[in-house]
């Protein structure tokens, strides 16, 4: 009788051995899921201001085409019209 209780006394502390380990296993899974998951997130942030700057770029870029085809316009009509239909 005294066997089975040391046994039994053994493998409860092998149980929770077992659950600790498991829980410790998780525990540290989640924990990294959540960096993983910040460093998306902080990436994206990133990319985002550097969309939105590259669209400003574009937006300025966009506004100085039509300012210099303006002055062209004015200077030479003809010139414009042929950048227009491809023939330079």
């Amino acid at each position: 009788m005294l066997e089975i209780l040391n046994y039994g006394g053994a493998l409860a502390g092998v149980a929770g051995a077992v659950s600790l380990i498991i829980a410790s296993i998780r525990t540290n899974a989640a924990r990294i899921w959540k960096e993983e998951a910040e460093a998306h997130k902080a990436r994206a942030d990133r990319l985002i201001e550097e969309l939105e700057e590259v669209k400003g770029k574009l937006s300025d870029l966009e506004d100085k085409t039509q300012v210099l085809i303006s002055l062209l316009s004015a200077i030479d009509p003809q010139k414009l019209e042929g950048l227009q239909t491809g023939r330079h």
